[in-house]
């Protein structure tokens, strides 16, 4: 290669991160020019396999399985038949009996020019009706919180497997070198714990880091008071012994990894603090999400911080309301669904409205998922809640080449049966994927032999609810 061209990896990531001042678009293509030409940073944007209608992904994962029947598929018939007994399913095969239906306690209306019905519960997300897709046919594998979860993290409900975030940021690198390509907003860990953001066989680098609402969201962040000349030989020199190290050692992964999070961890202390202070925002726009005075722990907080990360060119970023107890797993009482959803409701149909006054709802693909739905029944004569349901369930999908105000699938009168257009997880993720530009198909990673997929050997994407 001739010496005048030669770019230095050092001078490089150096003089990227001052770009950041003038705004990401100059970032990306010299990330990608420093890949091309000297094998550079390992999260270096990558091309997508087709043109891609998002950028980056927000993932919302409303945690312990809300109720499709009491939110987003309402249910005259179920309504008309509270009491009577229905072929119900238990959470195995051999449990099957009758059992009284139960009437949705909450109000459906229908929202938007759309006039897509959606349940008193989300008042104010309602009012973006005309921007969401509802998929009402969304079924999964397995009932259990745990492989339910995973699954709609990883594609795989028994086998803990890369989350799609880590495919994400696999499949198409990072827009911010000095941020990670995948962060996970998580105040309580979810159920099965770090395996839903875990990057598994996938180089380690593309892990989401968790950030814990609080007043100290990722400890040790600030450094050290000392001279920024000595910090910057002992960084170079640093650099250098890994190196040599890793050159001699090109088969070890982790090695990479380790030295990219360095990097990462250096650019984090420069952006992160002003990422996460939420104080350089307007009273007007907190307000819209929430967020009080102090406040560093609210669903609120954390939607408006998923906001400002995005904004900054973090590709995939989740959201994970609440942890594996207290959450929508209401066998109890259908009421308890009513404060999760006060939670919720405010900031999320804040973020959406905030995105697309930025222009950044163009590039943003949204998903807003749980792990299945709940029963059309209750357990009991006098219950007033729902079990687990993995044969039917809802989901959201909205943003960057979705089309808005439509309700994709059906269920049966009762919310039991899927009988229209179904959609499995491995078909949401398929779509999610080509959303990002990449087809599911050609997304793998060789491991033990095997090419591996987000989508296992299944999967298709959703082309009628595509803009």
């Amino acid at each position: 290669m001739n010496a005048q061209f030669a770019i230095n990896r050092r001078h490089f990531l150096r003089g990227t991160a001052g770009s950041l001042c003038t705004g990401l678009l100059g970032l990306h293509p010299r990330l990608s020019l420093a890949a091309a030409l000297n094998d550079g940073h390992v999260l270096a944007p990558k091309p997508s396999h087709h043109p891609a209608r998002a950028k980056q992904l927000l993932f919302v994962f409303l945690t312990g399985g809300f109720s499709h029947l009491d939110t987003f598929d309402p249910k005259p018939k179920l309504q008309a038949g509270h009491g009577k007994p229905i072929t119900a399913f238990g959470l195995r095969p051999d449990e099957a009996k009758a059992l009284p239906m139960l009437a949705s306690p909450f109000q459906f209306t229908a929202r938007g020019k759309s006039g897509l019905p959606v349940s008193d519960l989300f008042p104010l997300l309602g009012d973006l009706a005309d921007d969401l897709c509802v998929i009402r046919s969304m079924h999964t594998d397995i009932v259990e919180h745990f492989q339910a979860t995973l699954a709609m993290h990883t594609g795989s409900s028994t086998i803990p497997l890369p989350s799609i975030g880590a495919w994400l940021s696999y499949g198409l690198g990072t827009l911010n070198p000095n941020l990670p390509p995948y962060v996970v907003l998580a105040e309580h860990l979810p159920y099965a714990g770090a395996q839903v953001w875990d990057s598994n066989f996938l180089p380690p680098y593309h892990q989401g880091v968790r950030l814990v609402p609080g007043d100290d969201p990722i400890p040790n962040l600030k450094p050290l008071a000392r001279s920024v000349r000595l910090q910057e030989l002992e960084r170079i020199l640093l650099r250098d012994a890994n190196e040599a190290h890793a050159t001699i050692r090109a088969e070890d992964l982790k090695l990479r990894a380790r030295m990219s999070s360095f990097d990462t961890a250096e650019g984090m202390m420069r952006e992160a603090p002003e990422a996460l202070d939420l104080s350089r925002e307007s009273d007007e726009t907190r307000q819209a999400y929430g967020v009080r005075p102090g406040d560093q722990k609210s669903f609120g907080w954390q939607c408006l911080t998923a906001r400002r990360l995005l904004e900054r060119g973090v590709r995939v970023v989740e959201l994970i309301d609440t942890g594996s107890h207290d959450n929508w797993d209401a066998h109890g009482d259908m009421a308890s669904h009513r404060p999760k959803a006060q939670r919720v409701d405010r900031p999320l149909a804040a973020l959406l409205r905030d995105l697309k006054q930025r222009g950044l709802l163009e590039q943003t693909a949204v998903a807003i998922c749980t792990e299945f739905g709940r029963t059309p029944w209750t357990d009991g004569v006098n219950g007033k809640g729902r079990n687990h349901y993995a044969r039917a369930f809802t989901s959201l999908l909205a943003g960057a080449g979705v089309k808005g105000g439509m309700a994709y699938g059906e269920t049966d009168d009762y919310g039991a049966a899927i009988v229209r257009d179904p959609v499995h997880v491995h078909d949401y993720h398929a779509t999610l994927l080509h959303l990002l530009g990449l087809d599911h198909l050609n997304l793998t990673y060789r491991y033990a032999g095997r090419d591996f997929r987000l989508t296992d050997v299944a999967g298709r994407v959703l082309h009628p609810i595509l803009s």
